[in-house]
């Protein structure tokens, strides 16, 4: 018994069999929420956190839909009176 092996493709009906003898495992999905991963920070870790990525106030409280005066209060601003 003699074994070559070459660098030819092989022919359509070996690639066939080979296809249908050595399906593709099937893929494994992941759910679309995975709930053990996610964190819920409060109003005023969110705001502390977007300041802290060098966002300004009034972009803050725009995004998170707060007053200016709130947002300035979670981050101990005070305001001149």
């Amino acid at each position: 018994m003699s074994i070559s092996i070459s660098n030819s493709p092989l022919p359509a009906s070996v690639a066939a069999v080979n296809a249908s003898s050595n399906p593709a495992p099937p893929q494994r999905t992941q759910p679309a929420t995975n709930h053990s991963d996610t964190v819920t920070l409060s109003q005023s870790q969110q705001v502390t956190q977007l300041y802290q990525q060098g966002q300004q106030v009034p972009q803050i409280a725009s995004t998170l839909s707060l007053p200016v005066e709130l947002v300035n209060s979670y981050l101990g601003i005070t305001s001149a009176q």
